[in-house]
């Protein structure tokens, strides 16, 4: 029965490749899953980072201070 779920091509080089085959094998999980959890750990993680972004640069306006001229917070 085809899976309902949507799929993605990916190019790898054959160095990442590897690496990626090597995590699954030991997990003992195919390919295809450990990609799919990494991506997953990645967009997690990236969305923590703006999060984090966002609560600093609120306590920065709540206390009055902000981006300079260049951008960067005081």
């Amino acid at each position: 029965m085809p899976t309902r779920n949507p799929r993605v091509n990916v190019v790898l080089e054959k160095p990442l490749y590897e690496r990626v085959q090597k995590l699954a094998k030991k997990e003992h999980i195919s390919l295809s899953l450990k990609i799919r959890d990494l991506v997953r750990e990645a967009l997690d993680t990236q969305e923590d980072e703006e999060l984090e972004r966002f609560a600093e640069e609120s306590a920065h306006l709540s206390t009055g201070s902000g981006p300079d001229a260049s951008g960067n917070l005081e």
